[in-house]
């Protein structure tokens, strides 16, 4: 059962963008409810961006005052080390990506365990099962921010309940208080409310969702009215018509 909330300042999980539109980040760093940012190099590559470097370090340089996570790219684990070194010295609230695996299944926990072990903040992404948690969870220094990326929007794609698996996770960190769990691919307005409710820390949600933020809490008789307005003036606009043959 979900608990309604009426207001956004009632929420306890703190809202980071995801995506990768400089001006929308930019305007979107301006709103106090929104705590960080995220982004990916699919993201990247869909906003057209080709040089990730120069992008991020712009990006870096007109919003310093949030956590923005940038992805290493490379499958070769030396090659990720080596990257995520670099993309670390971009700036003091850099988060640097590294998913759980690479493209062969191959854990990435030992390099994990390493970079966190030297105080490179980490944002750990890919993960989908409890089992990946907890590898994640051992693998981090207790004395280094990082943040733990469970797909809760994938398990649910799968038929699956996300919110169990939050909760578990969220336990699973305990021992991590510098770690912050982090529900990831959002899919609706409702999942923030998801994230609330299994105690996440942080969820990520896409630009597109952002936008409907005002809608939360808002009276339904009211919405109904609005979408029948909608409705009567679209059919207005393009000028529809019924022929219908005069009773007699």
């Amino acid at each position: 059962m979900i608990t309604a909330i009426s207001s956004l300042d009632a929420l306890k999980v703190q809202i980071y963008a995801d995506g990768a539109d400089k001006q929308h980040i930019l305007d979107l760093a301006a709103n106090p409810l929104i705590k960080g940012f995220t982004t990916n190099p699919s993201l990247m590559r869909k906003a057209g961006i080709t040089d990730y470097a120069g992008f991020a370090k712009d990006l870096l340089a007109a919003v310093p005052s949030h956590p923005i996570s940038f992805e290493v790219f490379a499958d070769d684990l030396p090659e990720m080390e080596q990257q995520a070194r670099e993309i670390a010295t971009w700036g003091k609230n850099v988060y640097v990506k590294i998913p759980v695996t690479n493209t062969k299944g191959e854990l990435t926990t030992n390099l994990i365990k390493e970079l966190s072990a030297a105080g490179i903040a980490l944002n750990v992404t890919a993960i989908l099962t409890i089992e990946q948690v907890k590898l994640v969870a051992d693998a981090l220094s207790a004395d280094t921010p990082a943040v733990v990326s469970v797909f809760a929007g994938r398990i649910a794609d799968s038929g699956r309940d996300p919110i169990p698996v939050m909760q578990a996770s969220k336990e699973l960190l305990v021992n991590r208080p510098k770690a912050e769990l982090l529900w990831a691919s959002c899919r609706e307005m409702l999942n923030i409310l998801h994230a609330e409710q299994a105690n996440t820390d942080i969820i990520t949600v896409p630009h597109s969702i952002l936008g409907k933020l005002n809608l939360l809490g808002k009276d339904l008789a009211a919405y109904s009215l609005e979408t029948v307005q909608m409705f009567y003036k679209d059919a207005t606009a393009a000028g529809f018509k019924i022929s219908v043959p005069e009773l007699v």
